[in-house]
């Protein structure tokens, strides 16, 4: 019995996830891993703006870093405003070089290496009003929450 379309994809993506989990545990494991929020921040600092229902969040991303980021829930667009970046998600391997502007679905959780310094910015609808309730209302650590509706 040959499997469908829709069905292949569904194996793919449970792949996909479940070697993104094996390679955020062992980033985890690294000596030179950042383990905490405070501790990230100091190397990749975030700029944070609200305005009129809208977050924007400035990334700096030092060069030769490997980043797993969490799962988003909201289709939203990014930028990539300089440096360099390969993205690996479920769509692929995606090299980019700024200045590039996509788009994220709800559902995507990416593995991001920096071959360059680089800002990353995104844009989220929200009307949250502190970065802890945009963080949550955006998104997720686990692809069951059932506020997770992927397209």
């Amino acid at each position: 019995m040959e499997l469908t379309k829709k069905e292949q994809k569904l194996i793919a993506r449970k792949k996909f996830r479940n070697k993104c989990a094996e390679i955020e545990k062992n980033i985890l494991k690294h000596k030179n891993s950042f383990n905490g929020i405070e501790e990230s921040l100091k190397t990749n600092p975030i700029k944070s703006t609200f305005t009129d229902g809208q977050y924007i969040r400035e990334i700096f991303m030092p060069a030769d870093q490997l980043i797993t980021t969490r799962i988003h829930k909201k289709k939203h667009p990014f930028f990539v405003m300089s440096g360099k970046i390969a993205i690996v998600s479920e769509e692929g391997i995606q090299e980019i070089e700024a200045p590039y502007h996509g788009i994220t679905k709800p559902g995507t959780k990416r593995i991001i290496y920096t071959h360059e310094d680089t800002v990353f910015i995104t844009v989220h609808a929200t009307n949250k009003k502190t970065v802890e309730e945009v963080v949550k209302d955006i998104s997720t650590d686990d692809f069951n929450d059932p506020t997770l509706i992927i397209e």
